[in-house]
């Protein structure tokens, strides 16, 4: 992990709220350093609104933001990811595309926000919760010492960061 701009790839069945949530919030907080993307296995071709309305909210960019399948980043002109993690766990148990380079990956499980039923605010709280998990560990993500740490290294660390109990 030598390069100036680590490219991260967030998977998700429907790419429509947790794999967004994380890619604009990891290119926000990365400033630079990391550059993000998410895709999905079988994207809904759009993005949920609540998770747009909490991004934006939270002074998060929201333009370019979509829902797409993960078949674009498997291809030869793809860009060349590092890390890959998986963010629910319909994604995790799926049989992942060929991704050139052989990326580190890691499964970082949480818990659906669009699945929520009820009200408008009982739906909101729900992405909130969730951001906010995506949050605590993005943020463990950017205190690790990538450019020291060995591909096992990497590879451990990330997995335990998956493991953390949900905030």
């Amino acid at each position: 992990m030598t390069r100036k701009s680590c490219k991260v790839l967030f998977l998700c069945t429907g790419n429509s709220a947790r794999s967004i949530m994380a890619e604009a919030l990891l290119n926000h907080l990365g400033q630079g350093r990391f550059e993000a993307f998410s895709a999905g296995s079988f994207p809904t071709g759009k993005v949920n609104p609540l998770a747009v309305e909490l991004l934006h909210g939270k002074g998060l960019p929201v333009a370019g933001l979509r829902s797409k399948s993960w078949d674009e980043f498997a291809g030869p002109d793809a860009p060349r990811m590092e890390l890959i993690f998986t963010v629910c766990d319909n994604a995790a148990g799926e049989q992942c595309p060929f991704w050139p380079g052989q990326p580190v990956s890691a499964h970082w499980g949480f818990s659906d926000p669009a699945a929520v039923t009820g009200t408008d605010e009982i739906k909101r709280r729900a992405f909130e919760k969730v951001f906010q998990e995506i949050s605590a560990r993005i943020r463990l993500l950017l205190a690790l010492p990538l450019e020291k740490l060995d591909r096992q290294s990497l590879q451990d660390e990330l997995r335990a960061v998956g493991q953390q109990a949900p905030r």
